[in-house]
């Protein structure tokens, strides 16, 4: 990293130690949330860096391959914790990290719980839709009207709970769960 250039090597050495330990919490962190260590690494190394970084930059950096870079940056990318800007001079991609944690993590969790919902939705309405149905087609049979209606009402709990969800992955979008739970200052 640059920003050590000039250090004694006592003090790059500590600083560098003290780095290493946040760096290495951050990918364990992100582990926990699916994303693996080496891109939770790689966001590691990119927070503590001055400026933004090219894929050579991270892969010199990492020891680790520039293809194993630009899989880790377009994953980073796609859930909006760094940005691709521009740098006067260089037909290089450069990247830099998006140095708001409470923004990461809505937009994280944002992306993957409206994929989960949008996706569940589908699967709750069609068997709903396959249920009433059955309803209809078995009206005349108590046994199995009573087997469906049980099912309707848990499919229709289940279709509540994905409402709730879409308002909280709404007030994460939109920043008003920070209204609820005030971010530190």
């Amino acid at each position: 990293m640059n920003d050590l250039e000039g250090l004694e090597p006592e003090q790059i050495k500590r600083i560098s130690k003290a780095r290493e330990r946040v760096i290495d919490s951050i990918g364990k962190n992100m582990d926990l949330y699916g994303i693996t260590l080496s891109i939770g690494h790689l966001y590691g190394y990119m927070y503590f860096n001055e400026g933004p970084v090219t894929l050579d930059d991270l892969s010199r950096t990492m020891g680790m391959s520039k293809t194993s870079m630009s899989t880790g940056v377009r994953t980073l990318l796609d859930l909006k914790m760094i940005d691709k800007v521009w740098g006067k001079g260089t037909r290089k991609d450069l990247f830099e990290v998006v140095p708001d944690w409470h923004q990461n993590f809505s937009d994280y969790f944002s992306i993957k719980w409206r994929k989960a919902v949008e996706g569940n939705m589908i699967a709750l309405s069609k068997s709903l839709a396959e249920i009433k149905d059955m309803q209809a087609e078995y009206a005349d049979n108590p046994e199995i009207l009573q087997l469906l209606t049980n099912d309707d009402e848990k499919i229709m709990e289940a279709i509540k709970y994905y409402r709730w969800l879409l308002k909280l992955i709404e007030s994460l979008e939109t920043g008003k769960i920070f209204e609820l739970i005030p971010k530190e200052t």
